[in-house]
């Protein structure tokens, strides 16, 4: 993946107020040349991300939570993969979806294309919005262990195939398709990578869809991007999906098997 110069070899001079913490280099092949992200040694609490994500930013990293705690442990346990990657840059999001639905949607099927552009409107700040979501997740949340990390990274939606995660493996070799998606949801919904587990991501959202329209059109991506959301979900159809899970929703949790 081609990356701008990775501040995390030089964090010790950058001034940064960070709790104890460490540098993860572990991949599928041993160590990388150069450190994937830095973790915190302790639990993160509450106030911790908002606290963080101003100066890294300036700097090239970006804060996001990570679930140490699941059942394949820390990031050291999780098969990363970063020198699969490539560029999430050279993917078109549209294109992604489509083969993405061609694979996982029943014969017949036709790939309704994706949600149109919301309109315009005055949304909440999308970094607001992912602290608040943050700090929802740190106060007694669903994540087991959760830390705080630093990702290098210039966008949110590139934090995933910057570290090599392979959670969606099974369904997506290329994290970086992922993050090309991700992409396409940063611009047009205001999303932010909130949380990553071995195979789970959550996101925060801040300009979600308003109207029941809107929200199943938007569906239909969702399907195509992570289709055992749906499957192995409580929710039968997109349409009870749309409803449950997308309008009005400030988070968005996705998991592959």
């Amino acid at each position: 993946m081609a990356t701008l110069p990775n501040p995390l070899p030089r964090l010790a001079s950058l001034g940064l107020a960070l709790p104890p913490g460490r540098l993860i280099d572990t991949t599928d092949e041993g160590p990388w040349h150069e450190p994937l992200l830095w973790l915190a040694d302790d639990l993160a609490a509450p106030g911790t991300w908002d606290a963080l994500r101003h100066a890294p930013r300036a700097l090239g990293l970006l804060p996001v939570t990570i679930e140490a705690g699941g059942s394949q442990g820390a990031p050291e346990s999780w098969d990363l993969m970063p020198g699969e990657m490539s560029y999430p840059g050279d993917h078109d999001a549209e294109e992604v979806l489509a083969d993405l639905w061609e694979a996982s949607a029943a014969e017949g099927e036709v790939w309704p294309g994706p949600a149109e552009e919301p309109e315009a409107a005055e949304d909440d700040d999308p970094d607001t919005v992912a602290a608040e979501i943050a700090d929802s997740l740190l106060a007694g949340g669903p994540l087991k262990d959760p830390r705080l990390a630093l990702v290098p990274a210039r966008r949110s939606a590139d934090i995933p195939t910057a570290i090599g995660w392979t959670g969606p493996m099974n369904h997506e070799g290329d994290t970086a398709r992922i993050s090309a998606v991700l992409r396409s949801w940063e611009d047009r919904y205001g999303i932010r990578v909130v949380a990553l587990g071995f195979d789970h991501l959550l996101v925060s959202v801040a300009a979600p869809p308003t109207t029941l329209s809107d929200a199943q059109a938007l569906a239909a991506e969702h399907f195509a991007f992570c289709p055992d959301t749906i499957w192995q979900g409580s929710d039968t159809t997109l349409a009870e999906y749309a409803e449950r899970r997308l309008l009005g929703q400030s988070a968005w949790h996705f998991w592959w098997d």
